[in-house]
């Protein structure tokens, strides 16, 4: 038991140390030795759990998808549930706070942009993306949409949005601000929710405040 323990913790100190490189020099650019000595392993226990640099990115994107399904978890397990707008505007203010945070997080949507997508099965922006639309087509069952705003259109803009939120942010970081996602909100969310809907809706997370 205690050896699994030493195995496991040494496992998530190289996936740790592998996404920091990764965030801060890019995939291509990060090196299998500065991994393990920054993780303070040798690069053979490197090699032991990970037999390629390829592998430990497919574990950053997977461990990624884990914190970003918990990103979605608490509107779920809530009763009732949110409105599904209200659900959409919590959960960009949740990435922003992964993106600021979470090196892991981080990591892997860059390794996305940087067209090293298909390192691992794991596709965190393909997975934002599904849940920004789904949120949209249950708002718009929901009858909160404004009259005219079709879903998909709506789905793009928030995507394209926040995605970026996330580039711009990691040269400054008020783009990932509660700030920014407060005043994004002030200036979309009228257009697209439905009139007698909007004061359904805070700007900031549920709970946090009001508009």
């Amino acid at each position: 038991m205690a050896q699994q323990g030493r195995a496991a913790l040494t496992r998530r100190r190289l996936i740790q140390s592998a996404a920091q490189s990764f965030d801060t020099h890019g995939f291509r650019d990060a090196g299998l030795a500065e991994i393990s000595s920054a993780a303070g392993v040798s690069n053979g226990a490197l090699h032991f759990h990970f037999d390629t640099k390829e592998a430990l990115a497919a574990a950053v994107e997977d461990e990624a998808m884990e914190a970003l399904g918990r990103l979605w978890e608490p509107a779920a397990r809530s009763v009732p549930a949110p409105p599904s707008l209200q659900q959409l505007i919590d959960a960009t203010h949740a990435l922003a706070a992964m993106l600021r945070e979470d090196v892991v997080v981080r990591a892997a949507f860059r390794m996305r942009y940087e067209g090293a997508a298909g390192i691992g099965r794991a596709d965190p922006r393909a997975a934002w993306e599904s849940f920004v639309a789904a949120r949209l087509d249950e708002a718009a069952a929901e009858h909160t949409l404004a009259e005219g705003v079709p879903p998909q259109d709506a789905a793009q803009t928030i995507t394209a949005t926040t995605a970026g939120f996330e580039i711009l942010g990691r040269t400054d970081p008020i783009w990932l601000s509660e700030d920014a996602l407060l005043a994004f909100w002030r200036l979309l969310l009228p257009r697209l929710a439905a009139p007698e809907a909007l004061a359904r809706f805070s700007f900031a997370p549920s709970g946090a405040g009001s508009n």
